[in-house]
């Protein structure tokens, strides 16, 4: 679905903060001896961080344009391998762990195979960590849907994928577990959550262009796409003084490796 767009993906979807990294480290014990997995690397947004504390990374994307972009992207570093295909079906040739990073991808992987392919290919007592951004919205603040819900229906009415994000403080007592995946059992220990608030700022053409990489918009047909994203941009411009926000909290959930 990405692979189609990723340059458009590389340029407006939002990274991951520094201070995340930060914590990951302090958390794992990660350092420069230590072994990384990325499960779903697209175009190595997380894998360029990652690659820069210095431990060795085995970064995994199924989608070949987005894995050539991760190339790309950190092609200065030595430490780093690209290897293009799904978790499912990686072939780990007996390699394991320290840590297993998946960056806004979990969610893709098949929930019978992944959390016990996660477990054979950690290390005792190794790391698994999901990271994210999660959509958000503040009282009182002007925000998009708000403003085009009317060209949502007009142009694709009654899609359940409709709606105005959660409140910022709403999504933060969300605090335990894994989100909003499939719960792992007693494979993994306690999660430690931890949220960072992070903006992105758009005019109506890039916003456009934003919600174009998301799979929700990309599902729709063309030529309902289109349209509706055209009037979208429209309306920030003429409405919204084209300029506005994209909050979200990244969040980072770590739980050590059961025995």
């Amino acid at each position: 679905m990405f692979n189609e767009v990723p340059e458009l993906y590389d340029r407006v979807r939002p990274g991951y903060p520094d201070e995340l990294f930060a914590d990951l480290v302090t958390v794992t014990g990660m350092d420069e001896r230590s072994s990384v997995l990325e499960v779903g690397c697209g175009t190595g947004q997380a894998t360029h961080s990652l690659a820069a504390l210095g431990c060795s990374v085995t970064a995994i994307e199924p989608g070949e344009e987005m894995a050539a972009l991760a190339r790309q992207r950190i092609a200065s570093f030595r430490n780093v391998e690209v290897e293009t295909s799904t978790f499912e079906e990686w072939d780990d040739r007996g390699r394991r762990f320290d840590v297993l990073v998946a960056a806004s991808s979990w969610h893709w992987v098949d929930p019978s195979v992944g959390w016990h392919r996660a477990h054979d290919v950690l290390y005792p007592a190794a790391w698994m960590a999901l990271l994210g951004n999660v959509v958000v919205r503040r009282p009182g603040e002007p925000e998009v849907y708000a403003e085009t819900a009317d060209l949502h229906e007009r142009f694709c009415p009654g899609n359940p994928g409709w709606g105005h994000p959660p409140l910022e403080d709403d999504v933060r007592t969300t605090d335990e577990g894994w989100g909003l995946v499939d719960d792992p059992g007693g494979l993994f220990g306690p999660t430690i959550v931890r949220w960072y608030p992070t903006v992105q700022w758009f005019n109506g053409d890039g916003f456009a262009d934003h919600l174009r990489s998301l799979s929700l918009y990309r599902r729709l047909d063309r030529d309902v796409r289109e349209p509706l994203l055209d009037a979208v941009a429209e309306r920030i411009r003429t409405r919204m003084g084209d300029r506005v926000p994209r909050r979200y909290l990244s969040v980072l959930r770590v739980g050590q490796r059961a025995e």
